[in-house]
């Protein structure tokens, strides 16, 4: 977080699409998200919350991590999570979504520079859920 280590509140995981062990559920999914989008996307994270106690802080994707002009996709699996998607600047705005299961959010590379995107602790009960998140990365050389 902010260019340090810190302990991540819920557990993630990661692939590039030309990973051997890709599951191919993951490849799958990319491939209809891809084809809907037009995005050719390159890169999968998972992120679980298991409970309303796993979060992520209000934060923006690193830019020099993706490629400029794609989208991120988020295709939330379970339980709903509230994201909150707040403006940098004044005057500050908030959009609080509701993510339910099956969803898919796109965010646009703007977006990353202009909003923080994050989903809350919450006390109340709630089930597990897990986020797909697709982005376009850099070619590694």
């Amino acid at each position: 977080m902010y260019d340090r280590d810190v302990d991540v509140p819920r557990l993630t995981s990661g692939y590039r699409l030309s990973e051997k062990d890709l599951p191919p559920v993951l490849a799958e999914v990319t491939r209809r998200v891809s084809d809907a989008t037009g995005t050719p996307f390159n890169s999968v994270g998972l992120n679980f919350y298991r409970d309303g106690r796993d979060s992520v802080a209000p934060h923006n994707d690193h830019l020099y991590e993706i490629v400029a002009a794609y989208p991120i996709a988020l295709i939330s699996l379970g339980a709903t999570r509230r994201m909150t998607i707040r403006s940098k600047t004044k005057p500050r705005r908030i959009l609080d979504l509701d993510l339910e299961d099956g969803s898919l959010l796109l965010m646009s590379y703007e977006t990353q520079l202009h909003y923080d995107h994050g989903i809350p602790k919450t006390r109340s009960p709630i089930g597990p859920r897990i986020s797909v998140a697709l982005r376009v990365r850099p070619t590694m050389s």
